[in-house]
């Protein structure tokens, strides 16, 4: 089978691309190498997922993202440095390749960014995601899973949070973005009967997580000896899913459409346990062997109070089975960052 997977340079991208090649699955990788985080840890990332070792001699952007298109080729990897706003440039990949499936991860994430910056996260995450639904229409592509998040759920006061929940109250432009592309793929669902899973990711972590989120940034920090900003009095909770349970989740929501037709669904992708920033921080330093320096700081304008998944339906529908608790989640990311 041959799959675009948007993104695929990204944390959860880099893992599920080398997941699929290990199936013996070709893969179209476009990502745009955003300056949202340092773009050579996309290029380590992808180097990763390819099984090379991340040998890389840098320079200059963009003569390095040139350097990693050419060194990258194969007979069933391809990667391209496209951004998904860009619907002529995405339609010229589109010509080149026939996909099975569009696997489509790529956005601008982060709810606090997206409060400084609304108005990008509306062009890359709804009109950039229109953009590929247009073309999966146009070249009769019919198989879609697509990457949502928790921070749809806001903050509501019924847990665990259910797919069957109302929704319609984010609290972020990033949230409300991703409800966004929720509801527009139900469209492209309807007229044109694109087989449509939306995947709402719960706070993946793991090896090659994105630097600026908590676990990672607190890691980075804690070796270092520096402070790290502690929003709120560490109740606030989130349901830590490990990547290798989220790929499992991405793999089973593509086999489950290869399999079905007139399929509409979106499905919690958890771990469904819930962990609060005090004890995610006292796990972190007991793998870490350090003590961290807080600066307490006020809670953050569309910072959630809790994340925690019903993941019966995953159960049901694809046999979702998360396999990594915390405290061994936390073990293996710490040996990652330890040995970069």
């Amino acid at each position: 089978m041959t799959y675009l997977v948007t993104g695929g340079s990204g944390f959860i991208g880099s893992h599920l691309v080398e997941k699929l090649l290990s199936h013996g699955h070709s893969v179209i990788n476009i990502d745009n190498f955003d300056d949202f985080y340092d773009y050579r840890i996309k290029i380590i990332n992808t180097l990763e997922s390819l099984q090379q070792k991340p040998e890389f001699s840098f320079s200059e952007k963009s003569s390095d993202l040139k350097k990693l298109s050419e060194e990258t080729q194969s007979t069933n990897y391809t990667l391209y440095i496209q951004d998904i706003r860009d619907k002529e440039g995405l339609k010229q990949i589109f010509e080149q390749h026939t996909f099975d499936s569009i696997i489509h991860l790529a956005a601008l994430a982060g709810v606090r960014p997206s409060i400084e910056r609304p108005l990008e996260y509306e062009e890359v995450n709804i009109r950039g995601t229109m953009n590929l639904w247009e073309l999966a229409n146009e070249f009769g592509i019919k198989k879609v899973v697509c990457a949502s998040s928790s921070s749809v759920y806001g903050n509501s006061d019924y847990v665990p949070f259910s797919e069957k929940d109302n929704v319609d109250k984010p609290i972020s432009p990033y949230a409300a973005t991703k409800r966004s592309m929720e509801v527009l793929g139900h469209v492209y669902h309807h007229l044109y009967k694109i087989d449509m899973i939306h995947l709402r990711f719960f706070t993946v972590y793991g090896p090659r997580q994105r630097p600026d989120l908590a676990i990672h940034k607190f890691a980075r920090l804690m070796a270092a000896g520096e402070e790290i900003p502690f929003y709120g009095d560490g109740t606030t909770a989130r349901d830590y899913t490990f990547i290798d349970d989220t790929v499992e989740g991405i793999l089973k929501s593509i086999e489950y459409l290869e399999n079905h037709d007139r399929v509409y669904e979106i499905i919690n992708l958890g771990e469904s346990e819930v962990i609060t920033l005090n004890e995610m921080l006292a796990v972190l330093e007991k793998n870490l062997g350090k003590t961290a320096k807080l600066k307490k700081m006020a809670m953050q304008p569309g910072d959630v109070t809790k994340t925690y998944a019903d993941i019966a339906k995953a159960k049901h529908l694809l046999a979702y089975q998360p396999a990594t608790n915390f405290q061994n989640g936390i073990k293996i990311f710490v040996e990652w960052f330890l040995g970069k």
